[in-house]
């Protein structure tokens, strides 16, 4: 199953049907995804399943019906365990961005680091999961998949925002203290730290 966030709403692909009070079904095959993407994005539908009987097929049948953005970003520790957070539009992300010719993800994810946070010194330690969400850019609904990478760097220096990119602060962020920026987070972001706390387990 995999889980795009729309508007943070959840859309479910699924080749399960499973019986949910507050859910709507669709068939993935036949929907209009631009009209069900609308409805979301105004509230008229809140969490939602695309069933598709083959689960292999599911993710390659989203894709055909919508436009597909890909990026790379970096869940970053510091050497104190401290994790690199930026704040824009209102609220607390982790630095991403899209992918450029000839750019392995792995690349892409350390550039866009480097570029959205001034934070060098970078090296990659594992994949992480892949999170997808729509957007609206000039009009038209997109779906970003994003490849995130877990970071180190020792990088002692003061990070900075990349203000064209309407960063307005950088911060290493406590252990302690990530549930709290996360409730003022996306739902993909959050969606990243759930999984992290499950592979801890």
């Amino acid at each position: 199953m995999y889980k795009v966030f729309v508007n943070d709403r959840s859309l479910f692909l699924t080749n399960e049907v499973q019986k949910e009070t507050d859910f709507q079904i669709f068939l993935l095959e036949s929907i209009d995804i631009k009209k069900l993407i609308v409805k979301m994005y105004q509230n008229k539908i809140h969490n939602v399943f695309l069933y598709h009987p083959d689960e292999k097929l599911i993710m390659k049948t989203l894709k055909a019906k919508i436009p597909v953005v890909k990026a790379g970003g970096g869940l970053v520790y510091n050497a104190k365990g401290e994790i690199l957070f930026i704040f824009r539009n209102g609220k607390w992300d982790l630095p991403k961005g899209g992918t450029e010719k000839n750019e392995t993800m792995e690349e892409t994810a350390m550039r866009e680091v480097e570029e959205e946070t001034g934070v060098s010194c970078l090296s990659i330690s594992k994949k992480l999961q892949k999170t997808y969400h729509v957007f609206k850019r000039n009009g038209r609904y997109k779906l970003k998949q994003t490849y995130w990478y877990e970071m180190q760097s020792n990088f002692d220096g003061i990070p900075e925002g990349q203000a064209d990119e309407g960063i307005e602060k950088v911060e290493w962020i406590h252990p302690k203290d990530i549930s709290k920026v996360l409730e003022n987070s996306y739902e993909n972001i959050k969606l990243l730290f759930e999984n992290r706390e499950k592979s801890k387990q």
